[in-house]
């Protein structure tokens, strides 16, 4: 069975930071998540900052939830800070809710 990238975007939609309260898909801090043919998943992520005191921990979160995927094989994560995140990747709820829409 193949596993598709909107499985993975559903099943990181349960990663959520602690420090605001929503899901690391609202609030735009996936930016690319591809899916070979052996099923295998790359997650290109961002964290709102460089010094996030939870870096790792929200890695490993990340990892883990995609790994949740029925089906998956090996989850690679690429942590890059190039764009910057900033408040305006969030969804249209998520800026709502943090008073920047």
């Amino acid at each position: 069975m193949k596993v598709t990238k909107e499985q993975v975007y559903d099943a990181l939609r349960a990663v959520v930071d602690p420090e605001v309260g929503f899901d690391v898909v609202s609030l735009g801090l996936i930016y690319d998540v591809a899916v070979d043919e052996a099923n295998n998943a790359k997650v290109t992520m961002t964290l709102s900052t460089q010094s996030c005191p939870l870096h790792e921990m929200m890695v490993e979160w990340v990892r883990a939830g995609a790994e949740s995927v029925e089906g998956i094989g090996e989850v690679e994560i690429d942590l890059v800070f190039e764009p910057m995140w900033n408040i305006d990747m969030a969804e249209d709820h998520v800026k709502e809710a943090l008073g920047r829409f």
